[in-house]
């Protein structure tokens, strides 16, 4: 009797594990295809490094929003490291929309372009009477001038294009770096489609502007100008330890002009945007135009496209070839100390009337104006 128990419990011990077996099979059966049919699980994202690596020309940064916490001390920030294989070279002239090989874009016109001029109350009438009378006459209401002091005649002319930035007007790096500061963010309230800064000593060429520009497209990376150095400056960039890192970048001079293209001005902001600039300016210790160029090529790290066709007072413009000046985007002409340093180009204007030689380069272009010489031809 003991011997027939133990059998039977031996049988239900057997019976017992087959049926856990079976289920357990059931079990992984019935699991199996809903894991196949669940969608894959994204990967968690990576934290770049630095801002933009990899594909600098084509925009896979993400734009910054115009709200950012502009600290440009902040940790947060990524920081620039120094270049790995030394500084980038020029990459030549940019290609005009004419050009071979240049790749067609949406259309362009003056409305899209953010001109901003700085200037000085005590340049209002030697320096800005001249631009009223020439170019800016074809181009008032894209044109506006940053000053640092109230002028009820100048406001007759410009109206609400006149923008006192309260700014000091004092030449120096501070206050330089203030007027920069209010054109950006004017530039980013217009909505237009490209920043263009110059002085009140440029003639701009508006025709060849617009073919320049048209070349490229606003919502990409794009930064045009002409260094006035002929290689990248190098400056020490503070950080929060006291200590100091060495950085190297191209920058456009601002007595020659540049350009920006307005998705490359979004991703400014945190560095720019809300008087961030100053702050950023004061970082590097370096003026306005530096910093245009660290924020955008050493933080961004989008290189300037070098281009000849923008003009400074620095530079000997009686060598530019005078079949050549009117295709040039920018132009200028020498101070007090330099008289002579002006385009060669004739016309209906003799030197002594026209020692800037603007008036004779916008006779060429505009023929029609009534107070050219009517026998002017382009």
């Amino acid at each position: 009797m003991h011997l027939s128990s133990v059998g039977i419990s031996k049988r239900c011990f057997l019976v017992s594990l087959a049926l856990c077996a079976l289920l357990l099979l059931l079990i992984s059966t019935l699991q199996t295809p809903q894991r196949q049919g669940e969608p894959p699980q994204p990967r968690p994202h990576a934290r770049p490094t630095r801002a933009g690596r990899g594909n600098k020309s084509h925009g896979a940064r993400n734009a910054t929003g115009h709200n950012g916490t502009g600290n440009a001390k902040d940790s947060s920030i990524t920081r620039p490291h120094p270049p790995e294989a030394g500084p980038r070279r020029p990459e030549g002239d940019a290609p005009h929309a004419s050009s071979p090989g240049s790749q067609s874009r949406e259309p362009l016109e003056l409305k899209d372009i953010f001109i901003a001029v700085k200037t000085t109350r005590k340049y209002h009438k030697s320096r800005l009477q001249l631009l009223f009378q020439t170019w800016v006459s074809e181009a008032k209401e894209q044109t506006f001038i940053f000053t640092d002091g109230e002028d009820a005649e100048l406001k007759k002319k410009a109206g609400a294009n006149i923008i006192n930035t309260n700014c000091s007007a004092a030449h120096t790096r501070q206050a330089l770096c203030c007027k920069m500061s209010v054109e950006y963010d004017k530039f980013i309230e217009s909505q237009k489609k490209w920043f263009c800064h110059v002085d009140d000593d440029n003639y701009v060429i508006l025709p060849s502007l617009l073919q320049l520009l048209s070349s490229y497209s606003h919502t990409q990376d794009v930064y045009l100008g002409r260094p006035s150095l002929d290689h990248p400056i190098e400056t020490a960039e503070r950080v929060k330890n006291d200590g100091s890192v060495s950085v190297k970048f191209w920058f456009a001079t601002g007595g020659a002009g540049f350009c920006i293209s307005r998705g490359l001005a979004l991703k400014m902001s945190p560095w720019a945007s809300l008087g961030n600039f100053i702050t950023t300016a004061e970082k590097i210790r370096l003026p306005d135009d530096c910093t245009i160029g660290y924020i955008i090529e050493a933080l961004l790290e989008v290189p300037l496209k070098h281009t000849r066709l923008f003009h400074s007072h620095l530079e000997n413009l009686q060598r530019l070839r005078t079949d050549s000046v009117l295709k040039q985007v920018t132009l200028s002409y020498g101070g007090f100390e330099n008289r002579r340093n002006v385009v060669s180009i004739a016309g209906g204007f003799s030197l002594a009337e026209d020692p800037s030689r603007f008036k004779t380069v916008h006779c060429l272009l505009y023929p029609k104006t009534h107070w050219c010489p009517h026998n002017v031809h382009h």
